[in-house]
């Protein structure tokens, strides 16, 4: 029994270790070595910008505003914005643009998949772009984004998503996170292709759209995925800059939730991609299937820890109390000193939960996964 746990506790240790901090030094290492420039030039296709939105009063005017200004020539674009179902001002909004081009199309509430099916049905664009209505687009960002489409190979470019300056310590972990994650999808990029699009901001190649699933909860994984299999790259640009304000814990567990939920539909729809004809296994494996099976594995540890001979046993429980109880005392703790200590833990262990939860996708309606990403009104007043 003893020899069991020991042996438990050390693979299942070196597992957490291998994912998240083995794992993106392999690929930095690889993505030094075996990079694939993306063969970038000047290229100004035709698009067609789709924001597929529900109740988006609050930040549907200055998107349009952002979008308006972009440096891109205007009789080559097409902007839709697609309203799901919207009971609030957004339509309304989105009418007075109708001088400026914008399309409005509303649809009954049927979820983004079905907004961004009927979108992407009336877009007439060679390269389809995909935006959130929330972010705001830098000038520049839409030739840039062009650009990677001078090379063939690439059949999805995604912007990189700037997360602006937290205003308390959580704001600042979630910020933290998401540039741990975009310096792996920089790296994978490189080598080959991330396993889908930074879907606040993408360009899809219009004849390689597919139909999305109604229930889907990762349309940007889904759509670009349909390219990825057919032989195409799906990279990140990280000159074409879009700014989100940072969100706290418990809308970062609700997005993590969905997002890792969507993942297990990912791997129900596409099959392949646990197969050696994802190109890219080992990382898909290391990275997405990894940090699925991190909560599992924690859980494991803290099993087997009971079953370890004195006084490790001992020891192994009160380090995970500490670690555990430190989570905890972050929700009552004043921003100060300690914050900084607290806060890291409890987004680690807030994120290990939204991954265990993801499991829900396979007994709760999809539609019960979705909810809005909320930012406090301090942080849309100051942009």
């Amino acid at each position: 029994m003893a020899t069991a746990s020991i042996a438990a506790v050390l693979a299942l240790g070196a597992f957490i270790l291998y994912v998240l901090f083995v794992y993106p030094l392999i690929l930095g290492f690889l993505a030094k070595r075996r990079a694939r420039p993306v063969r970038q030039a000047s290229f100004r296709p035709s698009v067609s910008i789709v924001i597929a939105v529900r109740d988006g009063e609050r930040y549907i005017r200055e998107k349009l505003e952002s979008i308006l200004t972009l440096d891109y020539p205007r009789h080559l674009t097409q902007i839709i914005v697609v309203s799901d179902g919207s009971v609030d001002r957004t339509d309304e909004i989105a009418s007075s643009f109708s001088g400026e081009g914008v399309r409005l199309l509303r649809a009954p509430a049927g979820g983004k998949s079905a907004a961004l099916n009927a979108g992407i049905a009336a877009a007439s664009g060679e390269i389809l772009v995909l935006t959130d209505v929330r972010q705001e687009l830098a000038r520049e960002s839409l030739a840039l984004l062009m650009q990677n489409f001078a090379d063939p190979q690439v059949g999805a470019a995604s912007g990189e998503l700037i997360i602006r300056e937290g205003a308390t310590e959580a704001e600042a972990q979630t910020g933290l996170y998401w540039k741990y994650e975009i310096a792996i999808r920089l790296k994978l990029s490189a080598i080959d292709s991330i396993f889908g699009a930074t879907g606040a901001y993408y360009g899809l190649r219009r004849e390689l759209a597919v139909p999305i699933p109604r229930d889907a909860l990762l349309d940007d994984m889904y759509l670009p995925l349909a390219a990825f299999f057919r032989g195409y790259r799906l990279v990140v640009d990280p000159r074409a800059r879009m700014f989100d304000h940072p969100v706290g814990l418990k809308s970062e567990f609700r997005r993590k939730v969905r997002t890792l939920a969507g993942n297990y539909q990912i791997m129900r729809w596409y099959p392949a991609i646990l197969t050696r004809r994802n190109r890219m296994l080992f990382h898909f494996l290391s990275y997405k299937l990894g940090r699925l099976l991190l909560p599992f594995a924690m859980l494991g540890i803290l099993i087997a820890t009971f079953g370890l001979p004195a006084p490790w046993a001992d020891m192994m429980i009160a380090a995970q109390s500490l670690f555990y109880g430190l989570a905890v005392v972050d929700l009552i703790v004043p921003e100060g000193k300690l914050k900084k200590v607290t806060s890291p833990i409890a987004t680690f262990v807030t994120l290990m939960a939204a991954a265990l939860c993801a499991i829900s996708v396979f007994i709760v309606p999809s539609a019960k996964l979705w909810n809005p990403t909320r930012i406090s009104p301090a942080q849309t007043e100051s942009r």
